[in-house]
Formats: structure tokens, sequence, C-alpha cells
């Protein structure tokens, strides 16, 4: 990963594309503050297509069965207190 000032950046922009398809993201700064980065596109276009998965595809990528749920009739119902 490369560190450019933007200056050097601006004249040498086909440099800094090249160097960023060899040797991954370049880094633009300006007056010392990191500003932006220079990737190649099919990286970008990847980093873009990642979706995150849903609830119900995380839940549905457990492990398969149920779960044992007991039927209501072996439920003890307590009386409501009187106040």
């Amino acid at each position: 990963m490369g560190i450019w000032q933007l200056q050097v950046a601006k004249s040498r922009l086909s440099d800094v594309i090249k160097t960023s398809k060899t040797d991954g993201p370049q880094i633009i700064t300006q007056r010392g503050v990191k500003s932006a980065v220079i990737i190649p596109f099919d990286q970008w276009e990847r980093s873009q297509q990642k979706n995150p998965e849903s609830l119900l595809d995380i839940l549905r990528s457990g492990p398969p069965g149920e779960l044992p749920i007991p039927s209501r009739k072996s439920w003890r119902v307590r009386k409501p207190v009187e106040l």
C-alpha cells in the first residue's frame, strides 16, 4: 500500500493507477491527512456486490431439524393473584 501526496498523485495519476493494480490500494494525502484511496475497479466492484445476509438467510443456514416445543396442555397455568 503506497502513500502519495495530492500534488504528486495529480501529476502522476497514471502511475498511481498502475501501482494500485499491482501493489494494492494507494492512499492519497492532502496536507498530511489521509483523504482518498485509489483501488482497481474490479476490487471496488466486488466490494459493492457483497450484500449482507438477511436474518432469515442466517437462520436458514443453521443446523437442520426442529426444536422440541412442548404442547400447551402440559404447561401449568397459575391463577391470577387477587390484590
